[in-house]
């Protein structure tokens, strides 16, 4: 069985304010696009994952997902259902599946027993739903309150929707009624049977902006400070190019190694590896693969950085200490700051650079080298959720 998922990101997201579409909003250390892209990718049964977005969405959508990798990003259309579809033609151009299961991204805290549950049903049925019984009372609107509605065989119903692949894109190819806000609805119109599974409270949708304060109050932020430190050293080379920092420093000598010896990047890299227990720089840089040679190091830290993210951690403080004799960082001090904190993503005054010297005793004393040391702060999110029973 080959089981997709189609996750819907087109939206503009305008009930929910905010300056960007809600799928790309941040919520508990990530986008919320990333929340359902991380639940689909981390359930065994999941074979890929295509996003629809919409029109020049492309580097909204690759910020939101932060080094994560998905199998397509399909451009949708105007209404929800176009989008679908357009998802739906997406893979059946690609080979098809066996399954699909159609998500609103809207709702970030898919868990996998829900994914479990639906591709169970699909055995004995042609669609399926999750869905929780509504608990309380409905009434018409009538220049005030109407009567009341028997809810007893009323439904709430959630996303993912799954569904035999076959069967649901002949239902869109094949839809001539007005535009469908839901799938299942469609399936339903050809005479497919759809059948309900229990969903989840975790699954309601985000849509106005009150929806993030209480989807944030259900994160139990298991952001846990964790600290890391990281020290290097490279000796000074006449010849050679001077970066400390990210930056270029005018000086009768450099630092030497396989990269561009950028010290101070190099610890700031291993304290951020340090605090989610990744190793050091020489573990996922070794000086032995040539491919690093000359290399920036801006991109240690940014992979660094990337680490964190896909765990949903934040980086909150990085204090760096450059240990040497000359040249003098208070000149390049700002500059220093601009760079890092540009590479981390952070507001200046998360970064700290400082300068001491050895007064003139051991290596960097005598102007043999250069040394810095580094302790970054970063929260790690868990994102266990607290869960309601249905």
């Amino acid at each position: 069985m080959r089981n997709v998922a189609l996750i819907v990101a087109a939206g503009k997201g305008e009930r929910a304010g905010g300056g960007v579409p809600k799928q790309f909003a941040h919520l508990g250390g990530k986008a919320i696009v990333a929340h359902a892209v991380d639940a689909f990718a981390n359930h065994p049964a999941i074979d890929a994952i295509y996003v629809v977005i919409a029109a020049g969405q492309e580097a909204a959508l690759a910020d939101a997902l932060d080094g994560r990798t998905i199998d397509a990003a399909v451009t949708g259309g105007a209404e929800r259902q176009d989008s679908v579809h357009a998802g739906l033609n997406a893979l059946a151009g690609a080979g098809g599946a066996d399954t699909v299961l159609i998500h609103d991204a809207a709702r970030p805290f898919l868990s996998s027993e829900v994914i479990d549950r639906l591709l169970a049903a699909l055995s004995e049925t042609a669609g399926a739903v999750p869905s929780l019984p509504v608990v309380d009372t409905l009434a018409r609107a009538a220049d005030g309150l109407g009567e009341t509605v028997d809810r007893t065989s009323l439904m709430r119903i959630q996303t993912p929707q799954a569904f035999h692949f076959d069967v649901i894109l002949n239902a869109h190819q094949n839809w001539s009624g007005p535009p469908a806000t839901d799938d299942a609805q469609m399936l339903r119109a050809f005479d497919e049977n759809v059948a309900l599974v229990l969903g989840d409270p975790m699954l309601d949708k985000i849509t106005h902006p009150t929806d993030f304060a209480l989807a944030e109050s259900q994160i139990v932020p298991a952001l846990i400070s964790r600290t890391g430190m990281g020290y290097d050293v490279h000796r000074l080379e006449r010849g050679k190019e001077l970066w400390l920092g990210g930056v270029q420093i005018p000086h009768e000598m450099g630092l030497s190694g396989h990269s561009d010896a950028d010290v101070a990047l190099h610890a700031i890299t291993d304290a951020l590896l340090g605090a989610i227990g990744e190793g050091d720089i020489g573990s996922h840089f070794p000086p032995s693969d040539p491919q690093w040679k000359g290399a920036a190091s801006h991109r240690f830290v940014e992979h660094a950085k990337s680490l964190i993210s896909s765990r949903g951690g934040i980086i909150d403080h990085v204090d760096l200490t450059i240990i040497c004799e000359a040249p003098k960082i208070g000149p390049h001090r700002t500059a220093m700051r601009y760079a890092i904190a540009n590479m981390l993503q952070l507001d200046e005054d998360a970064i700290s650079i400082k300068a001491t010297t050895t007064e003139r005793l051991g290596f960097t004393g005598r102007g043999e080298g250069i040394a810095a040391q580094a302790v970054a702060t970063v929260r790690v999110a868990t994102l266990r959720t607290v869960r309601t029973s249905a």
